[in-house]
């Protein structure tokens, strides 16, 4: 049975031992892929942030994850290499720098400045570690037209040469978009489980 990868819901970075920032992201999607890929005959692995509200999906493995960095410890310690990958968590695009931030709680009566640096981005890091799997991108965009909404998808998949790229967002419009490295088309999807169906089938052509 091959292996689906299945990365969702939130990362969050540490502000001190109390506080941290997060993205908002329920790990809803991860679910219903997660159940979608396991109907169609994948092993699912499913690294879930552990702020996720959604329920845990059912009949799959689930191993959590707290910061960008420990997703890409679990990656890197996966004692099988899986098949296909979707990389759908919403993952820090900062980190709060070491310098502006210390100590087990910071105290709460005076201003406080964090300086916020750039985090590490985990999707190019997939190719090298995992050569072989198919790996399908997430590019969720707010600003911008659908056309800039998917040339972002298009460069994502340059980028981190990836084999496909979901993009939503308010500057994609209603629905979801899947944008494929060898396609020049756009696939339309109204909802998270018609996606999700459409993804589980794709995976299972692409596998032969």
């Amino acid at each position: 049975m091959p292996l689906a990868l299945v990365t969702c819901g939130p990362a969050h970075e540490p502000i001190d031992d109390v506080r941290r920032i997060t993205n908002h992201s329920t790990g809803e999607l991860g679910t219903i892929l997660s159940k979608a890929l396991h109907a169609g005959g994948f092993h699912v692995l499913c690294l879930r942030g552990e702020m996720a509200t959604h329920p845990v999906p059912p009949n799959v493995e689930v191993i959590p994850f707290s910061t960008n960095s420990s997703l890409g410890e679990e990656l890197e310690k996966l004692p099988e290499a899986p098949a296909v990958i979707f990389h759908a968590a919403a993952l820090c695009d900062f980190t709060v720098d070491a310098g502006s931030a210390s100590g087990k709680k910071i105290r709460s009566h005076a201003e406080l400045t964090l300086t916020l640096r750039p985090a590490e981005k985990i999707l190019p890091r997939l190719r090298p570690l995992f050569n072989e799997a198919l790996i399908v991108g997430w590019k969720y965009e707010l600003e911008g037209t659908r056309a800039d909404a998917l040339a972002r998808a298009r460069s994502q998949i340059s980028h981190a040469r990836t084999d496909a790229c979901v993009v939503n967002g308010a500057a994609y419009g209603e629905g979801f978009g899947l944008v494929e490295s060898d396609s020049p088309d756009v696939l339309h999807f109204a909802d998270k489980t018609a996606l999700s169906i459409h993804l589980a089938q794709w995976a299972q052509e692409k596998q032969g």
